[in-house]
């Protein structure tokens, strides 16, 4: 074999190794008892939007 299959090789091991790596990482993190935040602890955001423009009417207050 010549210089550049086995750079060939040893990358594709590499590559292989670091999928294999992100799957068990990705399988450790979705494991994970995850409970979403309750809602009283959630604090709203406010978003208040106005206008400089003499022709251009526009006050806006939204709670989202």
């Amino acid at each position: 074999m010549n210089r550049s299959q086995i750079v060939a090789i040893i990358t594709g091991a590499i590559s292989i190794l670091l999928a294999i790596a992100y799957l068990i990482v990705v399988q450790i993190i979705d494991y994970r008892d995850m409970k979403p935040a309750p809602i009283s602890e959630l604090s709203p955001v406010v978003i208040i939007a106005s206008s400089n423009l003499p022709n251009l009417q526009l006050d806006i207050i939204a709670k989202v």
